[in-house]
Parts: C-alpha cells; structure tokens; sequence
C-alpha cells in the first residue's frame, strides 16, 4: 500500500467485507478512503475514473478508490442525488448511506472491523435490513434487496425492511426505475442460486406489479393439476426458475424461461384452467417487457422462441418427422443450433418445474438434438446441384433440399431416443 499522510485512511468496505465475514470467496475489493481530497490522491498517482462522484483507481493494486461521501435526495429516482465529499466526512457517515447492514461494514488495514450498524448481527441472523430511512430515497435498493435475497436464498426480509419498500411503491418511487438498471439488477439476480426469491420478494413489496405486471398477473391463475401439480401459474413459474439455477443454465435460459408462460396471464378467467393459444399471446408479451428492460437480443429472441414453440417441443416425441423437421426450420435450427439446444433446454426445464415431478425424465431434448444432427448430416450444396442438373429451378430446389431432410429424418426414426 501506498504511503499516505497521516490523516488519510483507506478502508475496505461492501461486499468484500460481507464475503469474507461469510467464508465466501471476494471477487471484488472496494476501498473508501477518508481524509482526502481529490487533489491529495491524484498527487499520490490515483487515476480519476468517476463521473458521478469521485472515484479512483489505485496505482499499483487498479481496484477502485473512493472519497468518503455523503448524499441528500435532489429529486425522484435513481439520479435524484447530490453527493457531497470533504476530508471532513467520516467513515460511519459514509457507511450510513448504504442500503443493507450487511453491506455497510469495513476493515481496516489491521484487519479490525468497523461495523456501526449491526451487519455482523444481521449477517449472523440470515437477515436483510436497510441501514437508514435512507434507503426509500433510491428505489434501485429495492431490486438490489431481492438479488441479495437470490445469493442469499436463506436470509429472510426485516420486517420493517418490507414494510418500508412497500411504501416507496405505493408512492411512486419504482414508477422511476430506468430501464438499464432494472435489467442490470434483474439479470444478475436470475443467475443466482435462487432467482425465484428474487421474484418473491419483488412481489411481496408490490414491485413485480409496477416493473412487470405480465409476470405478477400470473399468481393465482390456474393450471390443469393433472400437468400441473402445483396448480399455480405463478408457483409453477418459480420451480422453473429454480430448475434453471439447479443445472447452471445460462443467463438466456433463465430469461427465457421468466418468460415462456407469460400468455397465461391474459387467458380469460371463463376459460380456466386450460389456455388455449397462451403461446401466441405471450410472444408478443414476451416481446413488450424485453423492449422495456432493453434486453440483450440473444436473451430477448429466446424468450420469443420459448414462448411460441415450448408447447411443440414437449409434445415432439408424438410427431411426424414431417412436423418435426417443420419444427426444426422453423426454429431456425440449422443457422443457428446453439439456440436450438438452449430453446430445448428451457423446455426441459419447464417440463421439470413442476410440483413433484424435478426429477422426470425429458426425452424430447435428447430426441430434437439427434433430428437435428441427421437433419444437419444433409449436403445441402450437393442436393442443390442435383437438382439444378435435373433441370429444377428455383422452389423446386428448395422442395428437394427439404425432402432430403426428409429421408435423412425418417432413416433413423430407430434410433431416435425415446
């Protein structure tokens, strides 16, 4: 570490003191140091890399190194603050701005801790709590709060904690939310241990219905028991997404899979518990919260695709080689197998989120996967200039490429796992 005047102290702070407390691994390591100046550290040859506020870069270690701060509320949401930073602001004041206890401890150089607000505690407890009524003033704490409760699937919610994201909803506070941060948020909350309480808690507070109503209006809607044991659309929708995260589906997947049963929500209550044409709805669905959140276009087309084609793929062991190929193209399987494979393993997992029924059997994935390699086996080049030679023209060659894939399909229909 480099040497610094003797009012100048460094910190590590955050997540990094959390982890360890935890015997989890640190991945990051962030540092506030107080009694600085920006001038004082730009001297010592830290390099100025906030925009916001002033954070730097450490000479030797590059990890980030912040002025201790203080904030006030300026205006709604995410960007409504001013940020104050003097060599005058002290640790415990910088910690206070925090949003939960658990992130609000520090470690000194000599390795004490600094923990004004009862993280060890709340740590020890399995509990999230926000630190101050400081919290309701940035509603992205709120999404930060259920991926917490994603990493940490046994730590419970404060009560007064839930009581106080509740009253930032009812008055307005998530209607500010920018589209960036909730993916941000959501995206990492998916692809931790347990997404489905990050969902869960999101509902509890009422945020799901202000972020996306398409996925809270599935709660209380049903399904028929005789697939669905759990008979909630909504219930039916967290063992999914627990299913993602139990064989470390990618982030496409999980997505996906949030959003393959969306359509369910609009069904009319007269036609309960069965949803006819529920795919169609929920591509354009699907296609509405993806365009919100601007979502990454590998994630956004594979919730289209699961949502339209999940119910084909489960009944595909039933079909035709003709429907199967017709499936196959239109999936745009042959171009691009790699969101095949991923279309397959979001239905599986769908298949599998089920009340009772994780450890079934999925047949169809191992099945599709080998139609596709006898499908891809064909050489469509060669195909082509059979039928150019035999004097066939345009739809004509497509005919023949198709009724090669065709013939390739039906040759090893014995072989088809089952």
């Amino acid at each position: 570490m480099l040497r610094r005047n003797m009012s100048d102290q460094m910190y590590l702070v955050g997540g990094a003191v959390r982890d360890a407390l935890l015997g989890l691994p640190v991945q990051d390591r962030d540092w506030v140091v107080v009694g600085a100046t920006p001038k004082s550290l730009i001297d010592k040859g830290f390099q100025p890399v906030g925009k916001d506020f002033p954070v730097f870069l450490h000479p030797v270690t590059h990890e980030e190194v912040a002025l201790a701060r203080t904030e006030r509320k300026t205006g709604s949401g995410y960007h409504g603050f001013q940020f104050h930073t003097d060599p005058d602001v002290t640790l415990e004041q910088d910690l206070a701005r925090r949003d939960l206890t658990i992130n609000a401890m520090a470690q000194a150089e000599d390795g004490s801790l600094i923990d004004p607000y009862g993280g060890q505690r709340d740590l020890a407890a399995r509990v999230l709590r926000h630190v101050s009524p400081a919290f309701a003033e940035d509603p992205v704490r709120i999404l930060r709060l259920a991926r917490f409760a994603a990493r940490f699937g046994d730590f419970s919610v404060a009560p007064e904690t839930m009581t106080l994201m509740r009253q930032m909803v009812d008055a307005g506070e998530a209607d500010a939310l920018v589209a960036e941060r909730v993916w941000q948020e959501i995206s990492r909350g998916l692809m931790e241990r347990h997404p489905a309480r990050m969902v869960e808690i999101l509902r509890d507070c009422g945020a799901l219905a202000r972020i996306a109503p398409e996925l809270a209006r599935l709660f209380g809607v049903p399904q028929p028991e005789a697939h669905h044991p759990e008979i909630d659309t909504g219930i039916h929708l967290l063992l999914v997404l627990e299913e993602c995260a139990r064989i470390d589906a990618p982030l496409p997947v999980r997505y996906a899979s949030l959003c393959h049963d969306l359509g369910k929500g609009t069904t009319p209550e007269a036609e309960w518990p069965r949803h006819l044409k529920h795919e169609t709805r929920g591509v354009a669905l699907a296609a509405a919260l993806s365009q919100r959140w601007r979502v990454p276009s590998d994630c956004k087309e594979l919730a289209e695709l699961v949502a339209r084609e999940h119910t084909h793929v489960h009944q595909s062991l039933d079909f035709s080689a003709e429907a199967r190929l017709r499936l196959i193209e239109r999936c745009d399987a042959l171009r691009r197998p790699g969101r095949f494979a991923q279309l397959l393993l979001a239905c599986e997992c769908d298949a599998r989120g089920r009340a009772g029924l994780q450890d079934r059997l999925y047949p169809q994935r191992a099945a599709l996967l080998h139609d596709l390699k006898a499908v891809q086996s064909v050489d469509q080049s060669a195909v082509s200039a059979a039928a150019l030679a035999a004097g066939k023209q345009g739809p004509a060659i497509g005919q023949a490429i198709h009724a090669a894939r065709l013939a390739a399909l039906r040759a090893c229909e014995t072989d088809r796992p089952r």
